[in-house]
C-alpha cells in the first residue's frame, strides 16, 4: 500500500485518505473521516510518469452540463473512433485527427492519468508583472541589506517581465521607472479608491488597445498629458534595469521625525490599496506579483493594527480571547476587503516580515491565503533565512524559467456516486454550483472552481468529497474525479493540466493511508480553529474523530482496555494526533498570534510529507555505538553520548548530549588520533545542509548542548515519557534526561484513549 501512495503522489500528485471509497453515504458516516485528497496541480513528475506538454487542445465530452476531458477510464472503441465518458456515460467521436489511433498507438490521454496542454492559438501578450512594495520604517542597516537582496532578484527575472516600485512610511510614494527621479506622493493616513487614483494619475486598462485618450480630472494638482501613463510606472526589467536599480540605491530610509517612546508612523494598509488598485486599473485579471515588505506594524490610516504610542503594546492570543483588541476586527476587515478584490484579478501578495516584534501578520494574513501568495517571517533582513527563502522564490527549471503559474483555476468534476464539499488552500471561491457540488461545506465549498492566483510546483490544496450514493449495487464499480487546473504559464502560454483519478467502491477494507489523513484532519481543525471554535473545543473535536476512528477499525472487548488493538493502516495514527494536540498548530500558548498565523499558513500550502513532518517532526541519531538511524521523537531517545538532529520544518536542531558537549568544548576534535569525533561532529551538520538545500522557506538553524537554554527547542516537541514527575527520587542514571513539563506523555495519553473506546457509555 505504501508503494501504491507513493508511485501515485508521484505520478499525478494526489494522496486520499481512503484509497478504496465507501459505497454509500451511510457508510460513509460510518468511517468517521470524510473522503479528501491533498492535490498538488503542478507536481513535478518524472519523465517516464507523464509525457511532455500536449501541442493541441484537449478532447472534451460533448454534453454540455459535462465537458469532461478525455482520461484512461474511458471506454474506447478503436472501430468506430467513439469513447464514453466515465462521468455522464455520454457517447463521444473522436475528432479528425485522431483517425490513426488503435489498440497498439493510444493517444497520450489514454495512457496517462495526468497530462498538461499547451493551448498554441492564443499566445498571452502580458508578460508576468512584480510589484515591489517597500517599507523604509525600518533602521538604515536593515533598509541596506533589503535593498541588497531587491537588487539580486531583479536579476533572476525574465528580461520582459514588468516591474514597478512603490515605498511608504508616514506618505506613500509611486515610483516613476524614468531617469526622472519622480515619485507620486500619497497621504497614509487616507484610503484612495481605484478611481481616484486612475483619474489623479491618467492610466486605464494598459491590456485593451484603448485609442482614445481618457479626459483628465479637472481638479488634478498634477499637470500631466492626457495619455495613459501606465508604462511610467510599469516598465520591462530589460529596459529599465539601470533605471530602476539607481532608483532603489537611492531609496533611504523615512524622514520623518519619531519621538521618543513612539513608534514609526507606518502607512502599510494604504500602501498595498494602492498597489492592488494601480494593478486592478492597468492590468486586470493578468499574471501579477505584489511582493510587501514588512518591517513592523501599520500605525496609521486603513488596516491600522496598533497606535504609534509604545505604552500600548500590539495585541496576544489572550487578547483576542478576551475580545480587548481595539484595532484588530476593523484592519481585518480592511485587508479582507484588499484581499478579495486581488483574488479577482488574478494578483497575487507576498508578504516578507522580518522584525523582532509583530508586525500584523495576523490581521493580513487573508492577503496571502486568499491570494496564493507567500509568507516569509523572520528577524532581520540581513539574516539567512531572509536572503536565502527570498531568492528560492525566483528558482528556476531546467529551461531557466521561472517556477511559477498565473491566475489558475482549478476545476473538480466527479461521477455520479459522489460531489465535493469544498477545499482548504490558498485560492478563493468562483461560486460556480452546478451537479459536483455536495450540499455539505467543508472549507470553501458551494462551487465547484476556484481561483487560484499563483501556483508553484509545491503548492498544495486539500478537497473533500461527499459520498451521495444511497444504494448498493451488486456489481464492482469505480468512481472517478477530473482535476482540471487552467494557468497562465510563465512561458506565455495558457496551458491546461488534467489530473484524473479512478478508485474502487468497498464495503469492508477501504486501504486507509494514515499519513495523509492526519494532514487533512490538521487543516480542518486549523480551519475550525480561524473561522469557528477556540483551542480547547478544537481539542475536544480532534478527540472525538479519534475516539470514533478507533472504535471503528479498532479490535477489543467491551470494558476491556488491555484488548485494543489496531491493525497497521491504523497503528501510527493516535501518534500523529497526539502530536498534533500539542503542536503550534493548535495550541497557542507561547506564539503570538503572528507566528500562529505563519505556522498555519505553512500547513495551509506545503504537500503530506512537509506536512506530517510539522506535525510530527523527525529526529535521527548519531553515535559511536550504532550507525545513524531515526529514533522515537521521545525523552528516551536522549542520551550523553548520542548527538541528535531534529527538523521541525521550521527549525532544524543538532542537539549534542551531555558527554559529547563535554568532548566538543576540550576541543577533542581537533587532536590528532581523534578523526571518528570530528567526523561525528560533522555527520548531523552535513545532513542538515543537505534538507536545507531546498527547503522553503529556510529553516531556522539551531545548535545546542544539553542543558542549554536553546535545548528547548527540542525538549518541547519530544513525548515526555521521563519527567520531573515520572523521576522523582531517581538519581541513579545519568543517561536519562527527565523534562520539566506537566504534559500529559503519549503513554499516558493511550490509556486514556483505550478506556473511552472499549467504554460502553462512549459508544
Amino acid at each position: 500500500m505504501e508503494e501504491y501512495v507513493e508511485s501515485m503522489e508521484d505520478r499525478d500528485g494526489i494522496r486520499f485518505n481512503w484509497n478504496r471509497w465507501p459505497q454509500t453515504r451511510v457508510e460513509a458516516a460510518k468511517v468517521v473521516l470524510p473522503l479528501g485528497c491533498l492535490f498538488t496541480p503542478l507536481k513535478e513528475t518524472r519523465r517516464d510518469a507523464a509525457p511532455s506538454s500536449l501541442q493541441y487542445e484537449p478532447v472534451v465530452c460533448a454534453r454540455p452540463n459535462c465537458r469532461s476531458i478525455l482520461n484512461p477510464y474511458c471506454q474506447v472503441d478503436y472501430r468506430a473512433k467513439i469513447w464514453v465518458c466515465p462521468f455522464c456515460l455520454n457517447r463521444n467521436s473522436f475528432p479528425n485527427h485522431y483517425h490513426q489511433i488503435t489498440e497498439t498507438y493510444k493517444p497520450a490521454e489514454l495512457g496517462h492519468s495526468t497530462v498538461d496542454y499547451t493551448i498554441l492559438r492564443a499566445p498571452i501578450s502580458t508578460p508576468p508583472i512584480f510589484l515591489y512594495v517597500i517599507d523604509t520604517c525600518i533602521e538604515e542597516e536593515e533598509l541596506n541589506a533589503l535593498k541588497s537582496s531587491i537588487l539580486n532578484s531583479l536579476k533572476l527575472l525574465p528580461p520582459n517581465a514588468l516591474i514597478c516600485l512603490i515605498t511608504f512610511g508616514r506618505i506613500i510614494s509611486l515610483w516613476e521607472i524614468n531617469t526622472n527621479l519622480r515619485s507620486f506622493v500619497f497621504k497614509g493616513s487616507k484610503d484612495y479608491t481605484a478611481k481616484q487614483l486612475q483619474e489623479w494619475l491618467c492610466i486605464r486598462n494598459a491590456v485593451q488597445q484603448v485609442q482614445q485618450p481618457m479626459p483628465q480630472h479637472p481638479n488634478s494638482p498634477m499637470n500631466v498629458n492626457k495619455t495613459n501613463m501606465a508604462h511610467k510606472f510599469l516598465q520591462p526589467i530589460s529596459q529599465a534595469d539601470f533605471i530602476l536599480t539607481d532608483i532603489i540605491n537611492q531609496i533611504t530610509r523615512d524622514s520623518w521625525p519619531t519621538p521618543q517612546a513612539k513608534r514609526p508612523l507606518r502607512a502599510t494598509g494604504a500602501a498595498l490599496s494602492i498597489a492592488i488598485s494601480l494593478l486592478e486599473i492597468t492590468y486586470p485579471n493578468c499574471g501579477a506579483r505584489i511582493m510587501m515588505f514588512i518591517g513592523g506594524p501599520c500605525t496609521t490610516g486603513p488596516g491600522m493594527i496598533i497606535d504609534d504610542d509604545l505604552k500600548n503594546t500590539i495585541r496576544s492570543h489572550h487578547d483576542i480571547e478576551k475580545d480587548n483588541c481595539k484595532y484588530m476586527k476593523k484592519a481585518m476587515k480592511h485587508y479582507q476587503a484588499l484581499a478579495q478584490r486581488a483574488a479577482v484579478n488574478g494578483h497575487t501578495i507576498d508578504i516578507y516580515s522580518c522584525a523582532l516584534d509583530q508586525t500584523g501578520l495576523h490581521e493580513m494574513k487573508y492577503c496571502v491565503n486568499s491570494t496564493g501568495g507567500l509568507m516569509i517571517m523572520g528577524d532581520s533582513f540581513d539574516s539567512n533565512l531572509f536572503k536565502l527563502s527570498f531568492t528560492r522564490v525566483f528558482a528556476k527549471d531546467k529551461e531557466d524559467r521561472l517556477k511559477m503559474a498565473f491566475n489558475a483555476v482549478v476545476e473538480i468534476k466527479t461521477s455520479r456516486e459522489l460531489k465535493v464539499s469544498g477545499c482548504i488552500g490558498s485560492c478563493v471561491s468562483m461560486n460556480v454550483r452546478n451537479q459536483y457540488v455536495s450540499d455539505t461545506e467543508i472549507g470553501i465549498g458551494n462551487t465547484a472552481q476556484w481561483k487560484f492566483c499563483s501556483l508553484t510546483s509545491s503548492s498544495t490544496t486539500s478537497f473533500y468529497f461527499d459520498i451521495v450514493q444511497t444504494q448498493t449495487t451488486n456489481q464492482q464499480q469505480y468512481g472517478f474525479i477530473q482535476f482540471v487546473t487552467q494557468y497562465q504559464g510563465i512561458d506565455g502560454y495558457r496551458h491546461v493540466r488534467v489530473t484524473t483519478i479512478g478508485r474502487e467502491f468497498s464495503t469492508t477494507d477501504f486501504a486507509f493511508d494514515q499519513e495523509s489523513a492526519c494532514v487533512l484532519l490538521a487543516r480542518l481543525a486549523c480551519h475550525r480553529a480561524q473561522t469557528e471554535a477556540n483551542g480547547p473545543d478544537v481539542l475536544r473535536w480532534l478527540d472525538r474523530n479519534l475516539i470514533r476512528l478507533c472504535q471503528r477499525f479498532g479490535e477489543y472487548n467491551k470494558e476491556s482496555p488491555e484488548s485494543f488493538r489496531l491493525g497497521p493502516l491504523f497503528s501510527m495514527f493516535p501518534q500523529f494526533i497526539f502530536h498534533l494536540r500539542r503542536s503550534q498548530f493548535i495550541q497557542v500558548f507561547n506564539n503570538s498570534p503572528d507566528e500562529t498565523s505563519f505556522y498555519r499558513h505553512s500547513l495551509f500550502r506545503e504537500d503530506a510529507y512537509n506536512s506530517l513532518v510539522m506535525i510530527q517532526p523527525t529526529l535521527l541519531a548519531y553515535s559511536f555505538n550504532e550507525p545513524t538511524q531515526p529514533v522515537m521523537l521521545d525523552t528516551s531517545s536522549i542520551h550523553p553520548e548520542r548527538i541528535l538532529m531534529m527538523d521541525t520544518f521550521f527549525h532544524i536542531v543538532i542537539f549534542h548530549g551531555e558527554t559529547i558537549a563535554a568532548w566538543r568544548k576540550a576541543n577533542y576534535h581537533q587532536q590528532q588520533g581523534y578523526e571518528a569525533f570530528a567526523q561525528l561532529l560533522g555527520a548531523p551538520v552535513k545532513d542538515a545542509q543537505d534538507l536545507m538545500l531546498n527547503r522553503f522557506p529556510l529553516p531556522r538553524y539551531i545548535v545546542c548542548d544539553q542543558g542549554s537554554s536553546q535545548a528547548r527547542f527540542l525538549l518541547s516537541k519530544v513525548n515526555p515519557s521521563l519527567t520531573h514527575n515520572s523521576t522523582a527520587g531517581f538519581y541513579g542514571d545519568r543517561a536519562q534526561a527527565p523534562v520539566l513539563t506537566d504534559d500529559v506523555s503519549f503513554e499516558l495519553f493511550m490509556e486514556h484513549l483505550k478506556k473511552l473506546v472499549v467504554s460502553s457509555a462512549s459508544n
